[in-house]
């Protein structure tokens, strides 16, 4: 998103000094004050804004009006101090999905289910092992995205089962110009988010890729898909939740293995994916940046 901001045009942005997420030790009193929170309320870096600690800034910007929901209930942020400006990305443009397989996606930090949708795939590769069309799960996941592969070693063991499971492709974390490659050929996005999300930039790119996308209900998800994806109710027993994975799952691939069942996936994907990229587009939010920096002065 900084980048993107930096875009806008110079004689506007130069009037303010925008801070993301981490606020320096001093601010720039020529400037109006601008912070851009992508983290959740309880990350400690946010307690200097209690007790009128948000007047310092001239607006606060939520990605989500779940997050910003949750600054007005814990740290006494009051509305009129901030506004919802959602993320923005650039749009996946049209592309034609071969069905030679069924491909499953996963690319997030191991940390935001990715032990239970192990668990569910692997039942699920058993059942359609023998489909006449085969399934896959290709998953993009490690710290080194955060540049905290120290991170990675609780996970060793859920990655060496990754490896060893034939019909997964396991991968580190790749550039975003590889996951966009790999969503144009891959059909469902499969997402047990355990993390509560204040907005989802995967969902974002996956519903502009037209992935049939499934995903818990969890924090911000709800609102990031604009009901427009396939979403059950989160739980907070793994076994409930990979149980419920699974069964969805299992409904959308046994779909994908008739030409109708496709044809109809087809069609509700395209709609998300034209919604997607009018809602979440760059050229659409840099219009909204536009304005309200303009309020403001």
């Amino acid at each position: 998103m900084a980048d993107r901001i930096n875009t806008l045009p110079a004689i506007l942005r130069d009037q303010f000094q925008i801070i993301h997420s981490r606020i320096p030790e001093e601010l720039d009193d020529t400037k109006k004050k601008i912070l851009v929170l992508h983290d959740l309320v309880g990350d400690p870096m946010y307690d200097s804004l209690r007790d009128g600690g948000w007047k310092r800034f001239d607006k606060l910007v939520f990605v989500s009006h779940w997050q910003k929901q949750q600054f007005q209930d814990y740290l006494g942020v009051p509305p009129s101090a901030s506004v919802v400006i959602k993320n923005a990305i650039d749009p996946i443009e049209e592309h034609k999905k071969d069905y030679d397989k069924i491909r499953l996606m996963y690319f997030s930090t191991p940390h935001r289910g990715l032990d239970l949708l192990y668990a569910a795939f692997n039942q699920l590769s058993k059942e359609f092992d023998t489909a006449e069309i085969g399934i896959e799960l290709n998953v993009f996941s490690s710290f080194e995205l955060y540049g905290w592969p120290e991170r990675d070693k609780q996970y060793l063991g859920l990655f060496d089962k990754l490896r060893g499971h034939k019909a997964i492709n396991y991968h580190k974390s790749v550039s975003n110009e590889r996951i966009r490659e790999e969503l144009k050929r891959s059909h469902i996005f499969a997402y047990p988010s355990t993390w509560q999300e204040t907005s989802c930039l995967c969902l974002i790119e996956a519903m502009s890729a037209g992935l049939h996308c499934v995903h818990s209900s969890l924090a911000a998800l709800p609102e990031t898909s604009m009901s427009l994806t396939t979403m059950y109710e989160y739980d907070e027993d793994p076994t409930v939740h990979a149980n419920t994975l699974y069964a969805y799952l299992r409904h959308i691939v046994s779909a994908m293995q008739t030409s109708n069942g496709r044809l109809s996936i087809q069609r509700g994907a395209e709609t998300q994916r034209q919604l997607t990229n009018q809602v979440y587009s760059w050229e659409n939010r840099k219009n909204q940046w536009e304005m309200v920096l303009t309020n403001l002065l």
